[in-house]
């Protein structure tokens, strides 16, 4: 059962604050104001509604990465909204998926380091810098002792994280999984990098609507910051207690195909297998998260993708980095989070921005207003770099 939510995005500072701003379709992309981006390609971002420093006290957020800090807040608040269930430290488990981890960390300091030399390079450095560095946070914040795990698979890493709780709970290892994903990346560096591999858009006149999956529009993906996380327990652990949704199967695959472009047989495998381990057939699905990311040719992957799955059967399709952009390792839980929210609600976010669907692209898309449905089951699907396939099935609790 999911029995908690927490998050941290550029639409809210907290999950519901998030899923509100979603279901109206409002926009958290915007020109990033900072002395270096003046020279960059790209100068739009998803960035944070709320900052960090608003919800952490001084001397904490200071021996924190970014990354860390993030998946902090959402890690509490989720624990909160769980009603801080009453659980033996070993088995309590913590899996925080991320994609870059500390690397502004490591980038600033490099910086400190050759500017300033080492006596000025700070002793935190490399806690901060760890990929495993969220994860080991939340679980010493929270007593977990059952494992802290992090999952670094690209943009996939968030919803493997909640793939892998589920695990944990279906194993016997742990009753209670804290997971999610988390990322705070803005930085010259992968800025200059996406732009030079030209998968960024470059709409930087006009941020508002940049981030557009689906439409015949798009020329590329808006980056994100921020965290999200799913408090996952075993049904059995406290009878009658409230849930969103309940986590009925998830599967993880990889394409072997390519570095950086995505494969229907991959993804396909993913989505199938997942709804296998769940014991549901497309036509039970009502809803699907989309991955979609408004890059022209990723979109119309996971397009095919689901027209193999789902044939002639049209549950509604969202795809809310369209008012987020792409928050990379926190993306899959994100949306992981947006879709026990819609089971619960019986409500599907609308894409923002898309006004002329792609043709290539037959789906159910929800645009301009969130739409009311009666669904039993819902999919979300997260993708990443190096083959990476995460899906995540849903059902009413």
């Amino acid at each position: 059962m999911v029995t908690g939510l927490g998050a941290t995005t550029p639409l809210g500072g907290t999950a519901p604050a998030t899923w509100q701003a979603m279901l109206e379709g409002r926009n958290g992309i915007r020109a990033i104001e900072r002395d270096w981006m003046v020279e960059l390609p790209i100068r739009i971002a998803g960035q944070l509604a709320v900052e960090p420093s608003e919800a952490l006290d001084r001397v904490e957020a200071r021996r924190l990465d970014r990354s860390e800090q993030l998946a902090l807040i959402a890690a509490r608040e989720a624990w909160a909204d769980a009603g801080r269930p009453e659980v033996d430290g070993e088995r309590l488990a913590v899996v925080i998926g991320t994609g870059t981890g500390g690397a502004v960390t490591m980038l600033d300091q490099d910086d400190v380091l050759e500017r300033s030399g080492v006596r000025k390079v700070s002793p935190h450095t490399v806690p901060m810098l760890m990929a495993n560095g969220p994860a080991a946070w939340v679980s010493i914040d929270l007593g977990a002792k059952a494992g802290a795990h992090t999952p670094v698979s690209a943009c996939a890493s968030g919803a493997e994280a909640v793939a892998l709780g589920l695990d944990l709970i279906r194993l016997g290892r742990a009753d209670v999984v804290i997971a999610g994903g988390t990322e705070a990346c803005l930085h010259p560096l992968p800025l200059a990098g996406f732009a030079q591999a030209r998968a960024h858009s470059l709409r930087n006149h006009d941020p508002e609507h940049a981030s557009r999956p689906f439409d015949l529009d798009r020329d590329g993906f808006v980056i994100g910051e921020g965290a999200a996380v799913l408090v996952l327990e075993r049904a059995s652990l406290r009878p009658g207690r409230h849930s969103y949704a309940t986590l009925a199967g998830a599967a993880v695959t990889s394409d072997a195909h390519h570095i950086t472009a995505g494969h229907p047989d991959g993804q396909t495998r993913a989505v199938r297998r997942a709804l296998a381990e769940a014991g549901v057939t497309p036509e039970r699905i009502g809803m699907v998260h989309a991955h979609a990311t408004s890059t022209p040719k990723g979109d119309l992957t996971e397009a095919e993708t689901l027209a193999r799955v789902f044939g002639p059967h049209r549950p509604a399709v969202t795809a809310t980095k369209s008012m987020t952009g792409h928050l990379f390792g926190a993306a899959g839980a994100l949306a992981a989070l947006a879709t026990a929210y819609s089971l619960h609600d019986q409500l599907v976010p609308p894409i923002r921005n898309l006004t002329a669907p792609d043709p290539a692209a037959d789906l159910d898309l929800v645009t301009a207003t969130a739409r009311t449905v009666h669904a039993e089951a819902a999919l979300t699907n997260a993708f990443g770099f190096g083959g990476h396939n995460a899906s995540l099935v849903f059902t009413e609790s």
